[in-house]
């Protein structure tokens, strides 16, 4: 696509939740749904809806006595996560048919590089509308597919127009499609970020690309020169081949718990959970110890938060990884319960070792060994073989699994749970 000759496309399985339970229930058909936790655990907060209780005002994160009252004729439907994972999982596989760099963003969304093949489908465009029309006919459900020269303007266009629609923002119109639009719709531009924007007088993605860059520096750090980049469309970003690993940015790990977080022995304890996961992701990664580690939380009314810091010393270990983690936490002042948890660490130093005077260099060596010795055993006889008794004072906390810690391509991205 013009200059750069690169072609992203973005790809979003529409309503995916929704659309997924009304194929495994045609008799839902024409009636408005939502897909619900547990209504025991935590009031029947809504995780999904179809078109129809869409347009009846329903919408994520509202508990179910709200979402009905909208929408008095609303079916809710408990969530299988298991059914929509098989369903993402079967769809990458069609996507790995048009290109072998597919990007997972959460279980339904996906980055694809068509730079070399799109022409083998008459262009980008027509190679979206070519995945729109198979996905929908052999798995029944809608895909919104943006198309640009960049991942992230790629995700704003399939972002544009749903359901069931390809979108096209290239270097001859973006000004025009992709700059009109609120500067919050521009990828990891967060509530708390988009209030500091507009407090500058950035509203549009226009305003913020036309900023100036010294004095986002100013008021962001260094993010706000990344983000005013990307909406330059200066994002150049690599999209991951299938199954690629070794050029990890960070590893990392989301949680969504069964029940609000009030207090902070429980926060601790789905940290250490997470913490644990992250850390035997990375000693089998090779990638070596993290300098740094970050943490997203999302409150029960779904703002997310997040914060890093460094460590004295790159390390490896589960329980300096949690202790960070809360020390990041109490810093951010959380107001309201905590409905999830990310914990990731970037920054590797390949293996080698650092020293630091004024630590236990030998203790944190030990930790680590300790560490390594349980995910051995954890391999060869399951994840539940040995749990840290700090997480069994829950039962089924204890019982989530986050044994899927994953490795993060774009630098400091984390998908919600």
């Amino acid at each position: 696509m013009s200059e750069t000759h690169r072609c992203i496309l973005h790809s979003d399985l529409n309503n995916f939740y929704a659309s997924v339970e009304m194929l495994r229930r045609p008799e839902l058909s024409g009636l408005p749904i939502a897909v619900c936790g547990s209504v025991k655990d935590r009031h029947g907060i809504v995780l999904a809806k179809n078109m129809l209780a869409k347009e009846a005002g329903v919408k994520t994160g509202d508990v179910l006595w709200q979402a009905r009252k909208k929408c008095p004729g609303l079916v809710d439907v408990p969530a299988d996560f298991s059914a929509y994972l098989r369903v993402s999982r079967e769809v990458r596989a069609l996507y790995s048919r048009f290109t072998d760099r597919v990007e997972p963003f959460g279980i339904d969304e996906c980055w694809l590089d068509m730079t070399e093949t799109a022409s083998l489908f008459g262009g980008g465009k027509a190679a979206a509308d070519r995945i729109r029309e198979t996905v929908k006919e052999q798995f029944g459900v809608t895909v919104s597919v943006g198309v640009s020269w960049n991942k992230i303007f790629a995700k704003l266009a399939s972002d544009m127009k749903k359901p069931d629609a390809v979108t096209v923002i290239d270097e001859e119109n973006y000004r025009d499609t992709a700059w009109k639009l609120p500067v919050s719709d521009l990828l990891f531009v967060g509530k708390a970020t988009a209030k500091k924007m507009n407090f500058l007088g950035i509203g549009t993605i226009g305003d913020l690309a036309v900023a100036d860059e010294a004095r986002l520096i100013a008021e962001l750090g260094k993010w706000g020169k990344v983000l005013r980049g990307y909406a330059r469309g200066e994002d150049r970003s690599e999209v991951a081949a299938i199954g690629e690993e070794h050029e990890a940015k960070s590893v990392g790990n989301s949680l969504t718990c069964y029940r609000d977080l009030t207090d902070e022995e429980d926060i601790h304890m789905l940290f250490l959970l997470l913490a644990d996961s992250v850390a035997e992701r990375l000693a089998a990664s090779g990638l070596g110890r993290a300098s740094t580690l970050k943490i997203q939380v999302t409150d029960n009314e779904l703002n997310r938060f997040g914060k890093q810091g460094k460590f004295p010393v790159p390390c490896r270990n589960a329980k300096k990884y949690a202790d960070f983690a809360m020390e990041l936490f109490r810093s951010l002042r959380m107001k309201r319960p905590v409905r999830a948890l990310g914990v990731s660490v970037c920054d590797f130093d390949g293996g080698a070792e650092q020293l630091d005077l004024f630590s236990d260099t030998e203790r944190s060596d030990k930790a680590e060994r300790a560490d390594e010795a349980v995910y051995r055993i954890r391999e060869k006889y399951g994840s539940r073989m040995i749990r840290r008794a700090t997480v069994l004072e829950d039962e089924r906390l204890s019982e989530l699994d986050v044994k899927d810690a994953h490795v993060i391509h774009p630098e400091g991205t984390v998908k919600r749970s």
